[in-house]
């Protein structure tokens, strides 16, 4: 039997205007699909966001707003065939790597509400895999960074072009490969146990989060701060502001 990290794995990765999903924009936007016995391919996107690019965020990814207006294709229009093409690939029954997917997901579902875009979840319910979820799990007390650096490091995965969204996209894709190689265990359940486990595992490690910061001096406030929602942190469908 053909183990699910043996077929393809879609990987998907934004850069984006911002730290916050709620109201940060995207930038840059890749899905690959990877693995499965074939070379990997897949789609990029550089975007409008309709927002200025703050210089923190183009220090990241290398984007400014004048560069972006530039290159890039409206938000509108890059948003829905994000959205359709994830859809696509999730209907076909193949998972979604997303290297801590709360951010990305929760992002793309905003971008596509402020667009007037039927979100993806509620087109279909993809299987997500997340990378950090999983390391975490696996090696709760490794001491050190877990970044998809660190983790890249860690794992022997090569990432050349950190925060340009298909490179990492790729890098997720590996480590995810990788940590099923070596921890057999992961790969004899299937995806919707998988997934299912993540959200219980991502719960426990952000209670675990929350805890920490409670209790440690100068800290405490981050705790509130700490969301336990996994793949994706809900928000109401009345709509987003635009802010």
């Amino acid at each position: 039997m053909t183990t699910w990290h043996r077929n393809p794995l879609i990987g998907f990765d934004l850069e984006t205007t911002g730290t916050d999903p709620e109201t940060s924009r995207i930038v840059t936007g890749s899905v690959v699909r990877y693995g499965g016995g074939q070379p990997t391919a897949g789609r990029s996107w550089v975007v409008d966001p309709g927002v200025d690019i703050p210089a923190e965020a183009a220090a990241v990814h290398g984007w400014t707003t004048e560069a972006a207006r530039s290159a890039g294709r409206p938000a509108a229009e890059a948003v829905p065939q994000i959205v359709t093409l994830l859809a696509e690939e999730a209907w076909q029954g193949r998972p979604l790597v997303i290297m801590n997917a709360p951010f990305d997901l929760t992002l793309l579902d905003r971008e596509a509400c402020r667009h007037g875009v039927a979100p993806l979840v509620d087109r279909v319910k993809p299987y997500v895999i997340d990378p950090l979820v999983l390391d975490k799990r696996v090696n709760r007390y490794r001491r050190g960074g877990r970044t998809l650096t660190d983790l890249c490091r860690h794992y022997v995965v090569q990432l050349d072009e950190a925060h340009t969204a298909q490179a990492d996209a790729v890098a997720a894709c590996a480590i995810t490969w990788k940590l099923a190689n070596r921890h057999r265990w992961l790969t004899r359940m299937e995806l919707g146990e998988l997934h299912e486990q993540q959200v219980q595992w991502a719960r426990e490690q952000a209670e675990g989060l929350r805890d920490y910061f409670a209790r440690t001096p100068g800290k405490e406030e981050l705790a509130a701060s700490v969301r336990l929602d996994w793949p994706l942190i809900p928000a109401p469908r009345t709509g987003v502001s635009d802010a």
